[in-house]
């Protein structure tokens, strides 16, 4: 039988290896007619332009599930679907996350 230690070590490696933004996706869950949902827009969209990281929006009032976790949060910012913040998003603290590795 062939020794798959050297496949093994390869998947381990790269596990440890630093995310690139551009694997990275963040999420902005908001809702129409939010205040605060526009200023995360604007933080997200510059942020992940100039990092190329792609990102969606997801509209609140659109998923029951959603609701459900975030409607107290709204605007709610995922990273690689792990909540990263709410209400304020922070420039410097995204562009963080998204170059230093995966949210624990």
């Amino acid at each position: 039988m062939a020794d798959m230690s050297p496949f093994f070590r390869r998947a381990d490696r790269r596990t440890d290896e630093q995310p690139k933004p551009q694997d990275r996706l963040v999420t902005l869950i908001r809702k129409p007619g939010c205040h605060l949902c526009d200023d995360a827009h604007a933080v997200i969209e510059k942020v992940c332009g100039e990092l190329g990281v792609p990102w969606e929006q997801k509209d609140i009032t659109q998923d029951e599930e959603l609701y459900r976790t975030y409607w107290e949060q709204i605007p709610v910012v995922l990273v690689d679907g792990q909540q990263h913040t709410f209400w304020r998003v922070n420039e410097q603290r995204l562009r963080k996350a998204l170059t230093s590795g995966p949210t624990e």
